[in-house]
Parts: C-alpha cells; sequence; structure tokens
C-alpha cells in the first residue's frame, strides 16, 4: 500500500510540474537516455551523422558502411526536495485536499526551479551561437531577428520541423505586433497544451521570465542580457527521476507531536550535446 501510494503522489506533483514547466519535454528537451537517473548518472545517446545513402549496383551491390552512436555521461548533479510539514495531523489520518494541495504546491516550485536551470544551461552552454545583433529588438526588426536565428540553424542542419523559440516578455512585447506572427488561437490543439503562445518563421513560441540572464561585458563594461533563444529538441538533453517517490511520513523528531510532512527527492540534470544548434539574441546597453 505504501508503494502504491508513493507512486500515485509522485505521479500528482509530475502532473504538476509538467503542466507548469515552460521548458517541456518533447517540446524543448529530449529525455532519451539509458540507465538510471536515482543511480546518478545516466547515457545520452548522441548520433551526429545520418545514415549514408549510396547508389547500387546490381551486380557489386552497395559498399558495407557502418555508423556508431555515441555516448555522453550526465551526471544527476541537481537533487531537489520536497520536505513540508503539515502540522496538527497524522500521517494516516491526513485528510486527502490537505495532501494535493500540497502535492500540487511542490509541483509548481519544483517546476520554477527546474526551469530557471534549464534555461539558464541553455543560455550560459559554452559554444551556443551567439546574435551578432547586439541593439534590442523593436516592432520595425524583431522579425528580422528571428529570420537570422532561422537562417543559421537550416545552415547548421538544424531539422525544420520542432524548432522552438523561447522569448522574454520584452521581446514577445514587440514580436507579437507583427502580422507574421501567428497566435495561439491558430496553432494546433498540441501545441496550445504544451504552452506554446505562438509561432513565428516555423519555430513554435514559448514564453518566459526566467530568461533573465544578465553579465557585465569586461571589455566594453555594457550589460549583456537575453532576448530569446532558439534551438531543436535533439541536441537539447534533460533526465529527471525520483531518487525518492514522494511519501507522506510521521515527523519524530521529538519536537513535533501528531505532525506529518510530504516528502520526496527529485534528480535531474540538463546537457547541450551540440552547442552551436542553440542560438541566443542577446543586448548590450
Amino acid at each position: 500500500m505504501a508503494n502504491t501510494l508513493q507512486e500515485r503522489y509522485s505521479q500528482i506533483v509530475d502532473a504538476k510540474l509538467r503542466s507548469t514547466l515552460v521548458t517541456r519535454e518533447h517540446y524543448i528537451f529530449n529525455s532519451a537516455h539509458e540507465g538510471s537517473p536515482a543511480a546518478g548518472a545516466v547515457k545520452i545517446p548522441v548520433r551526429d551523422t545520418e545514415v549514408e545513402v549510396k547508389a547500387y549496383d546490381k551486380v557489386n551491390g552497395a559498399e558495407l558502411s557502418s555508423g556508431a552512436t555515441t555516448y555522453i555521461t550526465m551526471l544527476m548533479s541537481n537533487d531537489e526536495a520536497v520536505n513540508e510539514l503539515i502540522d496538527g495531523y497524522d500521517a494516516a489520518a491526513l485528510p486527502d485536499d490537505v495532501v494535493a494541495e500540497r502535492l500540487a504546491s511542490a509541483g509548481y516550485t519544483l517546476a520554477l526551479s527546474m526551469d530557471k536551470k534549464s534555461v539558464a544551461a541553455l543560455e550560459k552552454t559554452e559554444g551556443v551561437t551567439v546574435s551578432d545583433v547586439k541593439t534590442a529588438a523593436d516592432s520595425t526588426n524583431a522579425y528580422s531577428c528571428v529570420a537570422k536565428a532561422r537562417t543559421a540553424l537550416s545552415r547548421m542542419g538544424v531539422p525544420a520541423s520542432g524548432r522552438w523559440l523561447i522569448a522574454s516578455p520584452e521581446f514577445m512585447e514587440v514580436i507579437i505586433q507583427d502580422e507574421k506572427f501567428i497566435r495561439q488561437g491558430d496553432l494546433s490543439q498540441e501545441l496550445v497544451e504544451a504552452g506554446a503562445v505562438g509561432k513565428i518563421a516555423g519555430f513554435s513560441v514559448f514564453e518566459s521570465s526566467n530568461l533573465m540572464f544578465k553579465d557585465k561585458d569586461f571589455i566594453s563594461g555594457k550589460t549583456v542580457t537575453t532576448e530569446f533563444i532558439c534551438g531543436h529538441p535533439n541536441w537539447c538533453h534533460r533526465v529527471q527521476d525520483w531518487a525518492v517517490p514522494v511519501s507522506v511520513n510521521p515527523i519524530a523528531d521529538g519536537v513535533h507531536i501528531g505532525a506529518a510532512a510530504v516528502q520526496g527527492r527529485k534528480v535531474y540534470n540538463v546537457l547541450i550535446s551540440k552547442p552551436e544548434t542553440v542560438y541566443v539574441k542577446r543586448t548590450e546597453s
């Protein structure tokens, strides 16, 4: 029974986490991996070349070639806990509505933390492609900034299908004024459910207030901020799992009497396997 409750509670937290995340798996990140995240590390399969196509000769056939999938070890370096005290209730007598409220809150706060770390990885991973346009976009040139990102990704062979763009609120303010911006009401139901707020130049657009990267350029003395990030889930990886599934446990600390706590530990990490396929538009001021 305890294991069943742990599984159910963990699923409730995960459902809230998925609905809150901006950086959704399957849309921004892919979660393909080998191994158990709870063990501390997983293997990420990465293949940078496609299967070679050759001319076929009916007499001699075609020369046999081979391709290899390489693996990158990703450590589960983010270890975050849910440990919420609920005073006044024994674990066995905790009302369902109280449990549901705490589980939903846990999923929400975990999503915020995971979003911040995921966006930071996209912004700061060494080797990402940074736009050479450093001025802030306005309604007259926002589309051309996105078009430059589209060209850059196309030149690198990034598939046209599945491209995403994460926009800051400030960039959203100007890009939605462009007549080429496809608004949420005209998107597929699947994209709407995934949290997309629109589409432009082939990118599914997501808005995030977590694009708050600020840094001081020591050469120019200017402050650098992020306006938007573009990429594709093929080379953006995130793996997560419960190291300790969520459960409601009695507290026996000698202080709290008749108390329980919602407890669990989630491990995860983010990896960009081909940084140049992530395009970042920054401003300097």
